[in-house]
């Protein structure tokens, strides 16, 4: 049974760092073809932001985070963590951790079928 839970979020004023932390009790993530992050600020549609393949070694960014965030996954802990550096205000919103089983592909923002219950990451001015 996949269980994703994230860990991480918190308060932290504009130019500050966070790590955020995936961890899936039930699969190794190497089963999955893409294990990726998502946000969700208010009014708004949730929004891709980044994504590892781990049989592959590839990760994909939106331009929005680019040269901010870095994701990076732990073989031996079984985490996807995303580090978060120069945050900004826009980077307010909850932080969801997905996974995409393996399949056709369809992309590193398409395919996700295991959702974790998101972590909320504020970011003051």
């Amino acid at each position: 049974q996949v269980q994703l839970v994230e860990s991480g979020g918190g308060l932290v004023q504009a130019g500050g760092s966070l790590r955020l932390s995936c961890a899936d009790s039930g699969r190794t993530f190497s089963s999955y073809r893409m294990v990726g992050w998502f946000r969700q600020a208010p009014g708004k549609e949730r929004e891709f932001v980044a994504a590892i393949s781990w049989s592959v070694g590839s990760t994909h960014y939106a331009d929005s985070v680019k040269g901010r965030f870095t994701i990076s996954g732990d073989y031996a802990k079984n985490t996807v963590y995303m580090q978060m550096n120069s945050l900004k205000p826009e980077d307010t919103a909850v932080y969801y951790c997905a996974a995409a089983p393996r399949g056709p592909s369809l992309g590193p923002t398409a395919g996700y079928a295991y959702w974790g219950q998101g972590t909320q990451v504020t970011v003051s001015s």
